[in-house]
């Protein structure tokens, strides 16, 4: 019997029909209302009429530390660290700029790329509509629906929309994000704002340091920051050591091109998901040569593709691992992709055999959450003209100039603590080195500078962020379990959870134990 159980069956029938009413009315408080709540961020008391104000369409640029959040989407749910757009969300809130009753769909929001908890952002787009100085006036009441409906239309068919729509993206989270050509309302003249509000010194002086507003763009009401985006470019930082570096780039170079990506993902159920292939545009390692010393053998992983599936990039770094690793041939990467077996895969080269068909994904750890960033969201030129702070600005005597430098020097501070500590952790190896020797190098397996590996020794191979995976004995990826198909697991969310999603699976389940625990009594 779990503990959990356990503690229930001392519980008298009031205590579990109070139980069960205090969940009913917790998961009602999360879900009734898609507004989002960060509580370290102060709110207005007195009312404030939006109506009354212009408003427009917006794009905001910004970067993030994903290790201080529990990814960029909002949850309707607790969170133990607090999200993204949740934070960014009641800084736009206390500054006014958006009304907070209306949640999100009130005021258009729509992010580039969702990522996962622990993933950052160098530059990723949220697009929304906002409080402006000099804007059109805000419709009434009755007339929202058809601002959002401006924000949103011909954008996405309805196959896209059920695909790719509400959930987890991608490593980032899902990022299921289809790609639709701009609209010429889109394509419009944007032209510079001299009078505008400051949306970037505003926000940034509400904000946590962690989260950087960096610029914003003025948009056509069309405009979609996630599906006017061409393309998502990732960055994957890691150490050399260890690695076979021309291995995983023969691994990496293996993945440019549409493929079936099922294999290298995490499933969603919630989503639904039954087209899995993808376009990768490319997909290169190389060292790390700006802002770092050599010395430190620090390599990067790019890569960019129109959209991605949940996971997918930590998954494809845990191959290219193993492969760096000498643990899986670069072909491991083939036999993954090689996922329909109506449409096999030939040789990638005319010297390697066919790959083999992989139905279902291998059971395989993804890597570490840490190194990865949303580097880029890419869009057109013509879509956007991103701007810092007005040029006029004798109202405070802060230039745009003056603000620029403020930012930056913000961020080179941040940059310099990092570096202090970067040092101090050095100082400390550097001791630690004089009493005690590191353990032997085995990876990369049968390189001429690694050592055998005992007979029945342990050995970790690396899953990224300075993290292992410890044990004796390596078993293939190939011949891991293997995981149920997408049509099982979708099958199975829309016969359990899906058909009772939310509330109702609650109060299922908590009626079901309470009626496991009364049955003794009436017996």
């Amino acid at each position: 019997m779990s503990a959990l159980n356990a503690a229930y069956e001392t519980w008298s029938k009031e205590d579990l029909i109070a139980r069960l009413r205090h969940l009913d009315e917790q998961h009602l408080k999360y879900r009734s209302k898609n507004k989002p709540h960060e509580w370290h961020i102060k709110t207005h008391t007195d009312s404030f009429n939006f109506a009354a104000h212009p408003k427009r369409k917006i794009a905001l640029k910004f970067c993030y530390q994903g290790q201080h959040y529990s990814g960029m989407e909002f949850q309707p749910v607790p969170t133990q660290l607090p999200t993204v757009e949740g934070t960014l969300f009641s800084a736009l809130a206390y500054a006014r700029l958006i009304d907070p009753d209306a949640g999100l769909e009130g005021c258009g929001w729509e992010r580039c790329g969702r990522t996962d908890k622990g993933v950052s952002a160098a530059q990723q787009v949220v697009s929304l509509w906002v409080r402006s100085a000099i804007g059109e006036k805000a419709a009434p009441e009755n007339d929202q629906v058809d601002v959002e409906e401006a924000s949103s239309s011909n954008l996405t068919s309805p196959t896209q929309e059920t695909e790719d729509g509400s959930g987890l993206e991608g490593d980032f989270g899902a990022f299921g994000d289809w790609d639709e050509p701009p609209t010429d309302n889109s394509r419009s003249h944007l032209p510079e704002d001299s009078s505008e509000l400051r949306y970037v010194s505003t926000l940034n002086n509400i904000l946590p340091p962690t989260i950087r507003i960096i610029a914003w763009s003025p948009v056509s009401p069309d405009f979609s920051s996630r599906f006017h985006c061409r393309h998502r470019h990732y960055k994957y930082f890691f150490t050399a050591d260890g690695l076979d570096i021309s291995a995983m780039q023969d691994a990496a170079s293996r993945l440019v091109g549409e493929h079936d990506f099922r294999n290298m993902c995490k499933m969603d159920p919630r989503k639904q998901l039954t087209h899995f292939i993808r376009k990768i545009k490319s997909a290169t390692i190389s060292p790390v040569t700006e802002g770092i010393s050599p010395s430190t053998n620090m390599h990067v992983f790019d890569l960019i593709g129109t959209a991605f599936l949940y996971n997918q990039v930590r998954h494809i770094m845990a191959l290219l691992f193993l492969v760096g690793s000498n643990l899986e041939p670069p072909s491991i990467i083939n036999s993954l992709m090689n996922a329909d077996p109506n449409n096999p895969l030939p040789p990638f080269r005319p010297d390697e055999p066919a790959p083999p068909i992989v139905l279902t994904k291998p059971d395989y750890q993804m890597a570490d959450p840490l190194p990865l960033v949303l580097w880029d969201c890419a869009y057109d030129d013509s879509q956007l003209n991103w701007q810092v702070e007005p040029e006029d600005s004798e109202k405070d005597g802060l230039s745009q100039k003056d603000f620029s430098a403020k930012l930056y020097d913000t961020m080179h501070s941040i940059y310099s603590r990092s570096l202090i500590q970067t040092t101090l952790d050095s100082h400390f190896l550097d001791i630690t080195s004089k009493f005690h020797t590191p353990s032997p190098k085995y990876l990369p397996i049968g390189a001429p500078e690694s050592v055998p590996i005992p007979p029945g020794g342990s050995f970790g191979f690396p899953l990224g962020g300075a993290t292992y995976k410890r044990g004796s004995k390596y078993v293939p990826v190939l011949e891991k379990k293997r995981l149920a198909s997408a049509e099982e697991v979708n099958e199975r969310w829309r016969v359990g959870r899906g058909r009772n999603n939310g509330l109702g699976g609650w109060r299922n389940k908590l009626s079901i134990i309470l009626l496991m625990l009364l049955l003794p009594m009436r017996c």
